[in-house]
């Protein structure tokens, strides 16, 4: 079973061939992860957020982030407000006391789930046309929608005591060309790395040379990133256990437990083995996904895995996603895991 990257129908694409950054991290970077808009919101339900799993997803990171135990007592960094909370807790006297905590380098990237796709959606920001005033409207209000979340995703993190930024694409100068990333400037993901920093990044509307505007896909976001990183490994966490054969809603669809990738771009399923060898993988997209779903997933990790960088997609908020944070999964892949790696094969 073979697939051409080629194929892919995603929304917006990566040029891996663009220019490298001279910028040199002080310590590289252990993960990028991608947080799937369906694991961390309730995608069928405008705008509400997955509290559980976004809840356990924090505290998987900040297990596996932080460096020795992470047994200790977790110090807050979210002082604001927050709805059904009077006052918000700041405990300034426990922060002077704490050694300082070191962490891995890791990097988030969310997706938005039932946040920012209806709007862009019902808008066409994805197609571009901005001198158009319903698209102009569509590009506010999905940047409105998708910084909301992603501010939400950050003081969940922060909550859990690591020290995480919101970084959107569109304000960091991040632009396209014929749906292509143009330009990305990844300095102040490398600033804010070197600082101690946890940058978390998003799928966002930007500005297109040629459309006018679209929309960046999160998944297009990480393999940029980690062309230009170069992480030890990458995790996306999805609502499924991770890449099947047909749709995971049909109840014979099969998890592919293991992809390979070669240099043509090309990949085969490794595990399970199929009898029939031109057996084809059925991905479905939902109508209001602008940014290509599985099939931009499956094609952007292949790209990265090109590069000679694991890529685990797995289910969220499981013990599976604990084991594939934590890299244990790089030395070993236990029989009992349930999640798709996909390598690159020479």
């Amino acid at each position: 079973m073979k697939q051409g990257m080629s194929e892919s129908k995603q929304a917006v694409g990566s040029k891996m061939e663009a220019k490298q950054t001279d910028i040199k991290l002080k310590a590289p970077v252990r993960c990028i992860v991608k947080l799937g808009g369906a694991a961390i919101t309730c995608k069928n339900d405008f705008e509400k957020i997955n509290e559980s799993n976004l809840v356990q997803v924090s505290s998987q990171l900040r297990e596996t982030m932080r460096i020795g135990s992470s047994s200790g007592p977790v110090l807050e960094m979210d002082w604001s407000k927050r709805q059904g909370i009077s006052e918000p807790t700041v405990t300034v006297d426990a922060f002077n006391q704490q050694e300082a905590v070191d962490y891995n380098n890791f990097v988030v990237i969310h997706g938005a789930g039932s946040f920012g796709h209806f709007q862009a959606s019902k808008s066409g920001v994805h197609r571009g046309g901005l001198n158009q005033p319903l698209v102009k409207a569509g590009f506010v209000a999905t940047r409105i929608s998708v910084t909301s979340l992603n501010l939400e995703i950050v003081r969940a993190l922060a909550r859990e005591g690591i020290p995480s930024v919101a970084m959107s694409p569109f304000s960091c100068g991040w632009s396209t060309r014929e749906r292509n990333i143009a330009s990305a400037d990844v300095s102040t993901v490398f600033e804010a790395l070197d600082s101690g920093f946890v940058p978390v990044l998003h799928g966002d509307a930007v500005l297109d040379e040629s459309l006018g505007c679209t929309i960046l896909s999160g998944d297009v976001i990480i393999s940029h990133l980690a062309a230009q990183l170069k992480p030890q490994f990458v995790v996306f966490l999805t609502d499924v256990f991770g890449v099947y054969d047909r749709p995971p809603s049909d109840p014979n669809a099969l998890l592919l437990r293991e992809i390979a990738v070669r240099e043509d771009g090309s990949w085969s399923v490794v595990k399970p083995t199929f009898e029939d060898t031109d057996k084809q993988v059925e991905i479905s997209v939902a109508s209001h996904d602008t940014t290509g779903g599985m099939v931009t997933k499956i094609s952007e990790a292949a790209m990265i895995a090109k590069l000679g960088i694991d890529v685990y997609i797995v289910k969220a908020a499981t013990e599976h996603s604990l084991a594939a944070l934590s890299g244990r999964l790089r030395d070993e892949i236990p029989e009992d895991w349930l999640g798709t790696v996909i390598r690159y094969v020479p």
